[in-house]
């Protein structure tokens, strides 16, 4: 008698990043972190992932697409570890802000991918998540579809900060994804415009 998963999978093929996802083991994607400074952001952006890694790209795009709940779970747990040893968040009180969407792509989506993995990530390492700070102020053309000399001048003035931030805090600025990191400069500073002071920006994947 065949399996019921086979059969569902039969009749309803499975995407190929999602049967990529499900067959991951925790302990094979921790394997895969391996921190980094990217200095394309002022400061510079801590990375945890290559994003040219499979089972990394196939991830992210479960989670930012589809809203995998095990991809959440994988990276979540990415972040926590990765939390779990900084210093700055361990000795200065500390949020995370995860880069917002705009309205119009977050009705689409149902939901803002990096908001899901970082409260998943927070209940491990008991970080408040601070999804209010900042917003869009306009919706942006996907940086995607740009070339590289572009994208910094689509996200420039793309953010501001609802209220002022608390110099004697610390803000971990967090994005799934960075290439050129023209999404999170422009986040880091709406960050400071507001008066942030001590800011860690932070990408899942590089």
């Amino acid at each position: 008698m065949m399996n019921p998963r086979r059969w569902f999978d039969f009749l309803f093929p499975p995407r190929a990043d999602e049967h990529i996802v499900r067959n991951i083991h925790l302990d094979e994607f921790l394997a895969l972190v391996t921190p980094r400074l990217v200095p394309d952001t002022r400061p510079g952006t801590v990375t945890l992932l290559l994003f040219h890694t499979p089972l990394v790209r196939s991830s992210l795009h479960e989670a930012k697409y589809h809203g995998s709940t095990y991809a959440f779970e994988l990276l979540a747990w990415t972040l926590s570890e990765y939390l779990r040893d900084c210093d700055d968040v361990r000795h200065r009180r500390s949020y995370i802000v995860p880069v917002p969407l705009g309205k119009v792509r977050r009705k689409e989506r149902g939901f803002n991918q990096i908001e899901e993995i970082a409260r998943r990530a927070t209940k491990e390492v008991g970080i408040n998540v601070d999804a209010t700070l900042l917003e869009r102020t306009r919706e942006t053309v996907s940086q995607v579809s740009l070339p590289r000399e572009r994208r910094e001048e689509n996200m420039r003035g793309a953010f501001r900060a609802t209220r002022r931030a608390n110099p004697a805090h610390t803000y971990i600025l967090i994005d799934d994804v960075i290439t050129t990191g023209a999404t999170l400069q422009a986040a880091i500073d709406a960050l400071k415009e507001a008066g942030a002071i001590h800011i860690i920006p932070l990408a899942l994947a590089h």
